[in-house]
Order: C-alpha cells, then structure tokens, then sequence
C-alpha cells in the first residue's frame, strides 16, 4: 500500500505485477516456443530444456512486457483497452516498475545462460531488445510499418525453444520464425482497424490510420 498526494491510498496488489508481464501473450510466446522445443528432437525433450528453457524466456518476456507498459504509459492512458493498466492508474510507478523489470531480465538471463545454454540466452535478451527498446522505443512511433520490422522479436519463441534442446540455430527453426513474423502484421493490423481512432488519438502511425482501412 502506497499514499499518493493528498488522501488518496493506493493498494498495489502482486496481480498489478502480474499484469506488468502481459501473462496472456507470454503463455502464447511459451506455447510457440514448447512446439519450437518439440519440433528441435525425435526424442523426449530434456526436462532441463522444458523446465529451465520456458522459465528463463518467460521471465525475459515478461521484463520486455514491463519497459513496454513504462515507455508506452503516456498512450496507455488515451486507449479504452490500456488506460487501466497498473501504471496508467498509478498503482505502481516507474521506479519500481523498472527495477521489476530488471529483476526479471537478471533472473531469466542467469537461469538460461547457467542452466540451458549461452546461446539462448542471448537470443533471448536481443528478443527483448528488439522489442522494448528498437520496437516500442522508436519504431512504434516512426513508421506505420512499425509492426513488420518490429515483429520480428515477438517471432522468435519457437527458436528461443529450437536452440535450449539443441543450442544451435537451424534453418527450420528460422522457417518456424518466419511463419510466426508473417502472421504478426495481420493480426495487428486488424487490431488497428478497430482501435484506429484511439491510435490516431494517441499519435500512434498504424498502417490504418496513415493509409486508411483498405
């Protein structure tokens, strides 16, 4: 529980921390990257690979999900489907965010790079580069095609997966990539149809709102 100015007490609850992390789109990473995972072997997929390998890169994700929710807050609160979140609403604030966030990257890097291998790992810290510093730090607000260079980061689960059973990068694991980066545009373009208003509100150049619906 925190006091903010004057009398109003705000109760910050671990689900605000939860929320932080996006759980629902982190699960969709952790599934693409389980079929990754089981598509790497014609055996059993070691236990280590399964329990560590989704671990570290759920962390990972959801530290990216996290400076997501920081360097977006000023547009989270002008979009109905954002303006609750835990930091537009001053449940939790920046710092502790942040050091949530670090926390989170610091602890999947070491559970990857000590209990997997050094190669995921760092796939999956330049993942989280690509999406909460290049992706939502520039390209968001750059370019209407923002999503399609940017969809490459939230492609790489099925890699990330491919590369903790065997710690080497296969041509079918970037096939496995490639599929994941052609449906993203789509799908976020469709979102945007729907919320362009609120995008073209918050200054956001999606493809609809700089080019229109067709």
């Amino acid at each position: 529980m925190k006091t903010l100015a004057g009398s109003l007490t705000v109760t910050v609850r671990w689900q605000d921390y939860l929320e932080l992390c996006k759980p629902r789109v982190v699960a969709l990473m952790l599934l693409t990257s389980v079929v990754g995972m089981l598509l790497a072997t014609t055996e059993a997929v070691p236990w280590q690979a399964l329990l560590w390998g989704n671990l570290g890169i759920a962390l990972l994700a959801g530290a990216a999900a996290a400076i997501n929710h920081i360097v977006d807050r000023k547009i989270d609160s002008v979009m109905a489907r954002t303006m609750r979140r835990p930091l537009v609403q001053g449940r939790i604030d920046n710092r502790h965010a942040l050091l949530f966030a670090f926390t989170l990257a610091l602890s999947g890097l070491a559970i990857l790079g000590f209990l997997v291998n050094a190669l995921t790992a760092w796939l999956t810290l330049a993942s989280l580069i690509g999406y909460a510093v290049v992706y939502t730090g520039f390209l968001k607000r750059a370019t209407p095609q923002n999503i399609v260079l940017g969809g490459l980061a939230g492609a790489a689960p099925p890699l990330l997966g491919w590369t903790a059973v065997t710690n080497e990068v296969h041509p079918h694991a970037l096939l496995l990539v490639l599929i994941i980066f052609a449906w993203t545009p789509p799908h976020f373009w469709a979102l945007s149809v729907h919320r362009k208003a609120e995008y073209a509100k918050a200054g956001i150049p999606m493809l609809p709102v700089t080019h229109g619906d067709a």
